[in-house]
């Protein structure tokens, strides 16, 4: 039987240096993924917080038995961003995210993953990304099961990864709602987007919480948390799995999903462990049910 394995996705939120740091440090020891990557994917203006730390990080995670995946921007519009993505691609020999197509144009086919916020809809869009290089794709969260299961019985030729566990990537603009919201624009936005370290919620106009910004990306308000499915995307061929950092304790996420994959846990004691985790926001799964992303259904009761 082919193992099951955890992916740590990258920081989407603005941390400082230190916290970003000393985050993965914990995470080389004590987490139970194999997979880690690192790197700014959101705002080009965050970078210098974390450009300091990028290689003592990867170092510590490498020498922790961790494969270290460099992640790249999810929305190339400045020369200054053009340059970043120049730069990685020719100076890193670790394995690159692509989050934006503009990066084949400087990969020259070698190989690289695929992140979820690149449209892979269908099992033959996964095999003509295979032919520019890719060796892994962690297909969009908003895919319902059907897809996933079709996808991968395609035979794409990569290794397939879902996205099972937290606040859902949405959208991502050339402009910045968050920094518009404290009355700044993105030019002079101040880090205002550090103020909210897991997101700053929206609500609807009757005041329920509805989005969370994250500088110029949107996200849900809900964290998509799929325990119950686990066993059966499994079935399907999927082995292995991403969680995607949120400001709260990720080590005890990672066992969480860690101990209900081996069967050391029940889901609904997962399920009650997430909660106590992570009580910023309600779990969801709908999409994963071809319904809207923020419901919660019970496994087995999606049919």
């Amino acid at each position: 039987m082919i193992s099951t394995q955890l992916t740590l996705g990258p920081v989407y939120y603005l941390w400082d240096g230190p916290k970003w740091r000393d985050f993965y440090f914990r995470i080389a020891d004590e987490a139970p993924v194999s997979r880690v990557i690192i790197g700014e994917t959101v705002c080009s203006k965050r970078q210098h917080f974390i450009d300091p730390y990028m290689d003592e990080v990867a170092e510590r995670l490498e020498a922790a038995g961790k494969e270290v995946v460099i992640s790249t921007y999810a929305l190339v519009t400045l020369m200054r961003e053009t340059k970043k993505l120049r730069a990685v691609a020719a100076e890193s020999e670790r394995l690159i995210e692509v989050n934006d197509l503009s990066a084949f144009m400087y990969l020259d086919s070698r190989p690289h993953t695929v992140g979820p916020l690149v449209s892979v809809y269908n099992a033959a869009t996964a095999r003509l990304l295979k032919t520019r290089g890719a060796t892994a794709l962690c297909l969009p969260p908003e895919l319902p099961m059907n897809s996933i299961a079709a996808i991968a019985a395609g035979d794409p030729g990569v290794e397939l990864e879902v996205f099972a566990f937290g606040r859902v990537p949405l959208a991502i603009s050339a402009r910045c709602a968050h920094a518009r919201s404290k009355g700044k624009i993105k030019d002079n936005c101040m880090f205002v987007c550090a103020e909210e370290p897991d997101g700053l919620d929206v609500r609807t106009l009757d005041r329920q919480p509805f989005l969370s910004l994250n500088g110029v990306q949107t996200m849900s308000h809900t964290c998509q948390a799929l325990l119950g499915e686990l066993d059966e995307l499994r079935r399907a061929g999927i082995n292995r799995f991403r969680l995607s950092p949120q400001d709260c304790d990720m080590v005890a996420v990672a066992r969480v999903y860690r101990d209900v994959l081996d069967g050391q846990l029940d889901v609904q004691a997962g399920k009650a462990r997430l909660n106590a985790i992570y009580p910023q926001a309600p779990l969801s799964n709908g999409f994963l049910y071809g319904k809207e992303g923020a419901a919660f259904v019970a496994a087995g009761a999606g049919d």
